[in-house]
């Protein structure tokens, strides 16, 4: 079985991280100081590296090789998500203080952390309060707003960001010309832009083309993303700010979900073009309609039925039916004559 190319291509030391300069370096800065915190705090959206710089960090502060393929003893990896109860932190607690069997430091890495209850959060604070010198904890989260401000405030923080588009590009290029995968500029620029700022996510799609057997083209991602061709958002947009009627626009929808597009996708793509319309001042709606919509579109993938839910928010965007100004001539009432009573 192949290695999944964003594990081959793993970043196995500081420099090699990609788009988080300003935290590798000072990192790098610290270890050359032999400044080492006993807490860390990495947080950040996904795919951006935080797993690869706890576990470089975590060998950098032993001064061990990092390879991908072996596991140190005194190297501890807990995935807080399935470990989140106050029992498996009472344990990490009691074996905390035996001495590392071979390295200068124990060290914890405790992925999606946010994930803990209430009382394993209480378990932990009190290790982190009066750690022994022999123990780093790094803890790493999508979530941190989800962290009691007592954990974060005995932490180094380092707030990762979602790497720039040319960025991931440029690694997405080098890979493929490594792995020898053919593929076309703008099929790399489409990788990266729906990876959305994640390295894993864009490599993980470069790994699923690889197999193509041609030179893979931006119609190949669409394909595989299941993204719909962008005449066929500009045709919602067309209807919608045409004020076309409910059988069209109602048509237009079914036919892309008869092709197997995805409320969610779809509304996605959708919001993108309407908010690129309104930032240019292109949409002939009305911005606080357009507003309205951008918000419900958000709310599509969560809802209970996408698909109506998507329906419903785009036949209530549409501007009101324009009020006919010739009136219909009012009927004239004749008036009866009058007839005078004769005594």
């Amino acid at each position: 079985m192949g290695q999944a190319l964003y594990r081959k291509y793993r970043s196995k030391s500081l420099k090699e991280i990609v788009g988080q300069e300003h935290i590798t370096a000072t990192l790098e800065q610290a270890l050359k100081q032999g400044r080492i915190s006993h807490a860390y705090l990495l947080t950040g959206p996904r795919g951006v590296g935080k797993t690869s710089v706890a576990r470089i960090l975590a060998h950098a502060v032993n001064g061990l090789p990092y390879t991908d393929d072996q596991a140190h003893f005194d190297i501890i990896e807990i995935d807080a998500a399935s470990n989140r109860r106050i029992d498996e932190i009472r344990e990490l607690r009691d074996k905390v203080y035996v001495a590392p069997t071979s390295a200068k430091y124990k060290v914890y890495i405790i992925d999606e952390v946010h994930m803990l209850t209430r009382e394993a959060f209480n378990a932990l604070l009190k290790t982190l309060e009066e750690p022994p010198a022999h123990a780093i904890f790094i803890l790493a989260t999508t979530d941190a707003h989800k962290l009691p401000d007592t954990i974060v405030s005995r932490t180094q923080r380092f707030t990762f960001k979602p790497v720039e588009t040319a960025q991931v590009v440029a690694h997405l290029d080098d890979i493929a010309k490594q792995e020898k995968i053919a593929i076309t500029p703008e099929a790399l620029e489409l990788l990266a832009e729906h990876g959305e700022g994640s390295f894993r996510d864009s490599i993980s799609l470069l790994d699923q083309l690889s197999a193509h057997g041609t030179k893979i083209e931006a119609v190949d991602v669409l394909k595989l993303l299941g993204v719909p061709p962008a005449g066929a958002i500009d045709e919602l947009v067309g209807a919608l700010e045409g004020g076309s009627g409910t059988g069209e626009l109602m048509t237009l929808l079914s036919g892309l979900f008869m092709q197997g597009y995805q409320p969610a996708i779809v509304a996605k793509q959708l919001a993108a073009r309407l908010r690129q319309r309104l930032m240019d001042g292109e949409s002939s709606l009305p911005a606080d309609r357009t507003l309205d919509l951008l918000k419900r579109l958000i709310e599509v993938p969560v809802s209970y039925d996408p698909e109506r839910f998507l329906e419903i928010a785009l036949l209530d965007a549409r501007p009101p039916a324009e009020v006919s100004t010739s009136s219909t001539p009012a009927a004239t009432v004749s008036e009866k004559p009058t007839h005078q009573r004769t005594e």
